[in-house]
């Protein structure tokens, strides 16, 4: 029963237009909705449509690299189960190619398997069936602000320039981080984000909430999940991954970074 699945609610009169923060209109967000089932393909692109999101749907694989192309569109809602094809495989097929925000749909199964392969391969947040759709909408408005503040933290990162933290140094601008011999170290998107996070606040105790909201990882993922962000780093940084010298546990409260950070 499609009721069991969403809960729409009557639409309210300020929910039609998006604004930004000084109260000017801006252009609508186009979504892009990955379900087989059409029933609910239609129910959510009408209600997307009728909250000022454009949204145009797919049921296949072809489909969806398709209207990436030709729609552009700013965010993807995308179900894992699609019939004989694995949304899985389909995130990880888009994010080799775009870091386009994805909204994953999983089931209403009690592990967290899906939800937690999801957010590792990449998606911005997850909802679990039944949902309602005032939810939907909200997530998808939270992954969209938490997009143009991640573009506009980039482009203050470009403005700041190279900075230099025991033998290392990252250029901001270039996002490159280079050893002592001069020599760079591939960082993932999650694991740069981590990084500035520290450097932004260096020598400061940060709570795994504080980091999870940087790094973008949504705030019901267990903390284990910035255990192992951290994990990666260290080994990335740490002379002794081990015995961490740079990164350090601060017990009760999260991590702080020992070194201090020189701008150059």
């Amino acid at each position: 029963m499609i009721n069991d699945v969403f809960s729409a609610p009557n639409q309210s009169p300020g929910q039609a237009t998006i604004a930004s923060g000084n109260g000017a209109e801006r252009k609508s967000p186009t979504c892009l909705v990955v379900e087989d089932d059409s029933t609910i393909r239609h129910l959510v692109t009408n209600y997307l449509e009728d909250h000022d999101i454009r949204a145009v749907s797919a049921s296949r694989r072809d489909e969806v690299l398709m209207l990436l192309t030709r729609s552009r569109p700013d965010l993807v809602i995308l179900d894992l189960r699609l019939g004989r094809e694995d949304g899985l495989d389909l995130l990880r097929e888009i994010r080799a190619d775009s870091d386009i925000p994805v909204i994953i749909i999983t089931g209403h199964r009690r592990d967290e398997i899906d939800r937690v392969l999801g957010l590792e391969l990449g998606a911005d947040d997850y909802i679990t069936k039944p949902f309602g759709l005032r939810e939907l909408l909200a997530r998808i408005r939270a992954v969209l602000r938490r997009r143009e503040a991640g573009q506009a933290a980039a482009q203050r990162d470009a403005e700041k320039g190279r900075c230099k933290f025991g033998s290392w140094q990252l250029d901001r601008r270039e996002r490159r981080l280079t050893n002592s011999s001069g020599e760079p170290i591939t960082l993932t998107k999650g694991e740069y984000a981590l990084l500035i996070a520290f450097l932004d606040a260096p020598q400061r105790p940060l709570t795994r909430e504080q980091l999870l909201q940087a790094t973008r990882i949504h705030e019901d993922v267990f903390d284990r999940s910035i255990n192992v962000q951290v994990l990666r780093l260290r080994r990335k940084l740490e002379t002794d991954p081990a015995a961490p010298s740079i990164i350090q546990s601060v017990r009760g409260v999260g991590y702080v970074f020992a070194l201090p950070v020189e701008l150059l």
